[in-house]
């Protein structure tokens, strides 16, 4: 049965190394999935942001902006405009789920991956405070338990897995 294992964490870099981690243990782009809150709006620049718009998720290299940046991580890269939240950075297959919101924002593009509404909610109230989510489709359990270990090694503070 598959399951979805989501991971909050704090900093980009520690969002990267997990996902680099789960790369190397032969999890691809169609498993990981990434959501995070792109203060800049994907336009680059200094200030007040919180430096994805400069920053490639998948090896941390500069890029000229936040969707060129993670198209190198996750196939389905792209910045949306979130209702409640405002812009994102979506990867993976949440990136399509997402696409198209008008109502429901990112708990309602949740629920189509197990993720219970309520929990939707919560999830994306720390997105909106500049948590990342890292989200993994794993096949079965084994799988499931390999890549929360995997987020908790890599400083995910928080680690859930949802039938």
């Amino acid at each position: 049965m598959s399951q979805t294992v989501v991971g909050l964490f704090r900093s980009k870099e520690q969002a990267e190394e997990a996902i680099r981690e789960l790369k190397n243990r032969d999890f691809d782009d169609e498993e990981i999935s990434l959501i995070a809150k792109d203060d800049e709006g994907g336009k680059g620049g200094k200030g007040g942001g919180t430096g994805y718009e400069n920053q490639n998720l998948a090896d941390g290299t500069a890029t000229g902006g936040a969707v060129g940046g993670i198209a190198g991580l996750l196939a389905g890269a792209g910045a949306l405009l979130i209702p409640g939240i405002g812009p994102i950075i979506a990867a993976g297959p949440l990136a399509g789920a997402l696409t198209g919101i008008v109502t429901g924002g990112i708990a309602g593009g949740l629920i189509d991956y197990g993720i219970p509404e309520e929990e939707g909610e919560r999830l994306e109230q720390e997105l909106h405070k500049g948590r990342i989510l890292v989200a993994v489709e794993a096949d079965d359990e084994e799988l499931a338990e390999d890549c929360a270990s995997v987020f908790r090694e890599n400083g995910s503070d928080e680690v859930k897995i949802h039938d």
